[in-house]
């Protein structure tokens, strides 16, 4: 499969879930938006990394990244391979310039690793046209879902309560939660249209 390129293009306070927050990954050359809710001590792992920031001892992360250097390991890519019932699922291929291994992690975790290796972060097309959210002009608009049918289809479940809201409203709904930058209200959205497009 095709990978797809992807940028860190925001990362935000969780308006309804303390202590979470909402990672936004952008897609290199596109329009697309894929947020992913991480928890508070991978988010400041990542903005301590992406701000140049030195905290007084090592986080796990840079301690993960110490180990691997003294090892010579570098992580090559980061992958985002999987979608399964609203959890992303991520992988870091690493080498020691002789052998190449896949390991699997957390999507929070790898991306923490990806920008202290400053290595590219990938996908494929089915979780961003499942996942995504797709920004038309200055505007933000509700993606299609373009699944092509030979490959893997991902399964998301929603964890708001929009069951009785009608379709027109939440597309409304989700323009204003992106508008705001209230990623995590917006995925819950996002995975509620897709559910009854599916039905």
């Amino acid at each position: 499969m095709k990978k797809i390129k992807l940028d860190i293009v925001g990362l935000s306070y969780s308006q309804t879930q303390s202590g979470a927050y909402a990672l936004v990954l952008g897609e290199v050359g596109g329009r697309r938006r894929l947020p992913i809710i991480i928890g508070s001590f991978e988010a400041q792992a990542i903005a301590i990394e992406i701000e140049k920031m030195t905290p007084s001892r090592p986080l796990t992360h840079d301690l993960f990244k110490s180990f691997a250097q003294a090892y010579h390991i570098q992580i090559q890519e980061v992958i985002i391979y999987n979608l399964v019932d609203g959890i992303f699922y991520s992988k870091l291929i690493c080498s020691d310039g002789k052998k190449i291994a896949e390991i699997d992690a957390r999507t929070s975790d790898a991306i923490a690793m990806a920008v202290r290796f400053d290595c590219p972060i990938n996908t494929y097309e089915f979780i961003l046209s499942t996942a995504g959210i797709v920004i038309e002009g200055n505007e933000f608009a509700y993606l299609e879902n373009f699944n092509d049918p030979q490959e893997e289809k991902a399964v998301s479940t929603t964890t708001g309560n929009y069951s009785n809201v009608s379709t027109d409203e939440l597309k409304a709904m989700l323009q204003e939660a992106l508008t705001d930058e209230q990623y995590e209200k917006a995925a819950k959205i996002r995975d509620e249209l897709n559910k009854r497009k599916e039905s």
